[in-house]
């Protein structure tokens, strides 16, 4: 028995699972931070990591594998789980909150690149996968993780080091993250 479409069904769902998740955490830090330079930024990824879950759920149609909406809805569920970390604060956010889900956007981002490579590697003998769509969807998953690893750094350094005044650091204006084209216009995610 060839259990090769099921396990193929399983690892796009449980990608699709992760990307849900990860939209939801990038539109939530988004919101923490729309009045500081950190929210334009997250809202931008917010919305590429959508087009890229998109461009997920049409790979899985081309070929032939069902969404299991119940995987899906445990994703939700697990990024709202997410927020009752002890992270030092009881009623507000930590500063610590930004350095763990900055760490978590990363991880995330890294699994989706996983994901496009091994599709790649189904591409070179599945006509119904568009290697070179793969490519690109590829390349911008690489520019998130350093734009997302940049951030990480800077805001782990504003959080765990003082000045020699041993005030904490402030902020600076975050990554230009959007100058470089990714091949992948904001419409249509496939």
């Amino acid at each position: 028995m060839n259990d090769r479409p099921k396990l193929l069904a399983i690892y796009l769902n449980d990608h699709l699972t992760g990307a849900a998740s990860g939209v939801e955490l990038l539109r939530r830090a988004a919101r923490a931070h729309r009045d500081t330079p950190l929210g334009p930024t997250l809202a931008a990824m917010a919305q590429e990591v959508a087009q890229d879950r998109e461009s997920l759920r049409r790979i899985m149609t081309d070929l032939r594998v069902p969404v299991m909406r119940s995987r899906t809805a445990l994703g939700w569920l697990a990024e709202k789980a997410g927020r009752l970390k002890l992270n030092g604060r009881i009623v507000s956010r930590s500063p610590l909150s930004d350095v763990v889900e900055l760490e978590a956007m990363r991880l995330g981002v890294e699994g989706k690149a996983c994901a496009w490579r091994s599709l790649q590697t189904l591409a070179a003998t599945d006509p119904r996968i568009d290697g070179a769509r793969l490519r690109e969807l590829l390349r911008r998953a690489e520019r998130q993780i350093r734009i997302l690893e940049a951030l990480r750094v800077e805001r782990a350094a504003q959080v765990f080091t003082a000045d020699a005044a041993g005030k904490a650091r402030q902020p600076s204006t975050p990554v230009a993250a959007w100058d470089a084209p990714t091949g992948l216009d904001s419409g249509d995610p496939r």
